[in-house]
């Protein structure tokens, strides 16, 4: 399948909405503790979604994963639960920051350290800064994270500016010092979720040979990644359960219960959507697509922020603060477009290439089945 990066850059567009959408949901579940519909939530996130999607899409997902080289199944696993505890501190980011600012803060690290960390590990990055197609990609990441930074600005000018009453009647649970290591430790964690995706490369090479579409090749890595999110997200949760005797706020009303699966339901599968986006826009962006990640966060922070405006989350703000709400949204949409116009050069010239050897497509399967099973071998 020929790279198309712009088209990757909306199909990652659509995983950022669908990623900053998923909180919305769990505003509206009353008297469950957060461990309850977090943990209801992510039964669909980690278990159903995923396997539904594999069965439509990869019918022969459990022969894959049988066949598929036990070593990347394992680290695809582990760097899923390194990524579940991520993700539970990633909640309690905006239980305590809010929906704008909390995605601004934890994705920022997420962003760095998942999208730079792969190609260094690989040893690609001289090859990046020798081409303009690479020079191009990592700018793009370097304004990103400038984007990044200066939401962060917006939020922390928030914090300035109101005061603790007025911050604790937008978000109830508000704690800027708490919030702000929450999220650094989020941030980096739930970059294991990139890890993972990399180590899960032979599989995803697997499922194309066993005639699954290019398209939802990463389907089946999903599977076993969200697998170890669900263990240690669930092992979380049942302890607080248990410590908090929390599981009584089950039947305290039991007219809730039905709404509230429902909505922890449309939560769960909202967030998975996510990664069926990301999946498909990964395998349009080509050779570099270790940048999907930057794409992928950039998009999360942008609608994120967006949800944060429609919430109100900014009620009550100076005009410097929106003046910085709209320059990090306007630095990160230019992200975007810096980085899926670096890949577009990358396939340009790739194509170019291709086309002036004698025979461009046997060097080009090789190539592929090198790497991905190099990877496998030193992750």
């Amino acid at each position: 399948m020929a790279p198309n990066p712009f088209q990757g850059v909306a199909l990652h567009a659509l995983g950022g909405l669908a990623a900053a959408s998923f909180y919305v949901p769990y505003r509206g579940v009353k008297q469950w503790a957060w461990e309850i519909y977090w943990m209801i939530g992510g039964v669909f996130s980690w278990i159903v979604a995923p396997w539904v999607l594999a069965i439509i899409t990869a019918p022969n997902t459990m022969a894959i994963l049988r066949a598929a080289p036990r070593q990347s199944v394992l680290w695809a696993f582990l760097f899923g639960m390194l990524w579940g505890i991520g993700g539970l501190t990633f909640g309690l980011s905006m239980r305590y920051l809010g929906i704008a600012l909390g995605y601004a803060v934890a994705l920022g690290f997420c962003a760095a350290f998942g999208t730079l960390v792969p190609p260094i590990f690989r040893g690609q990055l001289p090859a990046l800064l020798s081409a303009a197609p690479g020079i191009t990609v990592l700018a793009g990441v370097g304004i990103c994270l400038a984007g990044i930074a200066v939401s962060g600005a917006a939020g922390r000018s928030k914090e300035h500016e109101l005061s603790a009453e007025e911050r604790r009647a937008l978000i109830q649970e508000f704690d800027f010092a708490r919030g702000l290591m929450v999220a650094v430790f989020a941030g980096v964690l739930s970059a294991s979720m990139s890890f993972g995706i990399q180590a899960g490369k032979p599989i995803a090479a697997l499922a194309v040979q066993q005639g699954t579409p290019q398209l939802w090749q990463n389907t089946p890595v999903f599977v076993v990644i969200l697998a170890g999110g669900f263990v240690t997200n669930v092992v979380w949760c049942a302890a607080l359960i248990v410590r908090n005797r929390t599981w009584k706020t089950l039947a305290a009303d039991g007219s809730l219960m039905g709404r509230n699966a429902l909505l922890c339901a449309l939560a769960g599968t909202t967030w998975y959507a996510q990664f069926m986006f990301y999946g498909m826009g990964t395998t349009k962006m080509g050779r570099y697509d270790f940048s999907s990640w930057t794409l992928h966060m950039a998009s999360i922070i942008i609608f994120s922020t967006l949800w944060g405006i429609a919430l109100k989350e900014w009620r009550g703000t100076s005009r410097r603060t929106h003046i910085l709400i709209g320059a990090g949204l306007a630095t990160l949409i230019l992200s975007t477009l810096v980085v899926g116009y670096g890949n577009y050069l990358d396939a340009q010239r790739h194509a170019a290439r291709s086309a002036s050897s004698p025979n461009p497509a046997m060097p080009d399967r090789i190539r592929r089945t090198v790497l991905a099973q190099g990877i496998g071998r030193r992750i």
